[in-house]
């Protein structure tokens, strides 16, 4: 485990488990909180023995948003020092959502504003029936703006308008309807599921994780005469990679690949 002020990290089994750890306001986030998540996952991006990161929240609540005394620190900014805090904020979840490792939320409570945002920013979200869910910047007049990206993209632009206009509650099955979790399960199997899903992970090639998640985010940007050769392209250097030689191989013997640890 690594000390740090806000959150805590562990890197057991090939899975770094990044936990926001203020129980006591709910896990909401501050500076402090952003600059440790942001260094966490840029060191987290240069460990080749991660496999897969798990975020979650310590206690009842997985991110209830922003920490209520920074935002009254925030009201009395200039203009320039906002947008040096949002800036911040902005890379914070880039860095998530941009990692070479496939992030898995376990999403065991109340996930409210930019606590969405770290939801979003997970590649597969797995919530907990208790949780809940809301885009409740608009009632106190700001909107889900360094988050919209990455919410957009997940949930579509419809959903998106609906959501961020109306800063609609939403419970866990509600969430998963729009798109902002993939799944919901009771309280009492989040974990099991959760374990479930990191062992799925582990057993797929790291380097095709890697491409996958790349895949997804920038082929739908793409024209057709651009997506055609690039997919080719990435396709073609997977199978006379190390990693697409052993894959296929142990596939056609029948064997398990060398990323799989034995039983």
């Amino acid at each position: 485990m690594m000390n740090h002020e806000t959150i805590t990290y562990q890197k057991t089994d090939r899975i770094a488990r990044v936990t926001f750890s203020r129980p006591e306001i709910h896990n909401a986030f501050n500076s402090t909180m952003i600059a440790e998540m942001t260094d966490v996952f840029a060191e987290i991006e240069q460990d080749d023995t991660i496999r897969a990161v798990l975020l979650t929240g310590e206690g009842k609540s997985f991110c209830a948003g922003a920490d209520l005394t920074w935002m009254r620190g925030v009201v009395k900014q200039t203009f320039g020092e906002n947008l040096d805090e949002s800036n911040a904020l902005a890379e914070c979840f880039y860095r998530i959502y941009s990692s070479r490792r496939p992030v898995i939320g376990r999403i065991n409570g109340a996930a409210i504003g930019g606590g969405t945002g770290f939801v979003a920013v997970c590649d597969i979200a797995i919530a907990a029936r208790s949780a809940r869910f809301s885009f409740s910047e608009v009632k106190i007049g700001v909107v889900p703006a360094c988050i919209g990206p990455y919410v957009i993209k997940k949930m579509g632009e419809g959903k998106a308008r609906e959501l961020f206009i109306t800063g609609e509650r939403m419970n866990a099955d509600r969430a998963c309807e729009v798109g902002l979790v993939n799944r919901v399960v009771d309280d009492g199997q989040l974990d099991d599921d959760v374990d479930t899903l990191l062992k799925s992970v582990l057993s797929s090639g790291p380097e095709a994780v890697a491409m996958a998640k790349k895949l997804v985010s920038e082929v739908p940007d793409m024209s057709a005469a651009e997506f055609k050769p690039y997919t080719a392209e990435m396709i073609a250097k997977l199978r006379v990679s190390d990693e697409g030689q052993e894959g296929m191989d142990a596939f056609l013997n029948k064997r398990k690949p060398n990323w799989v640890e034995e039983d």
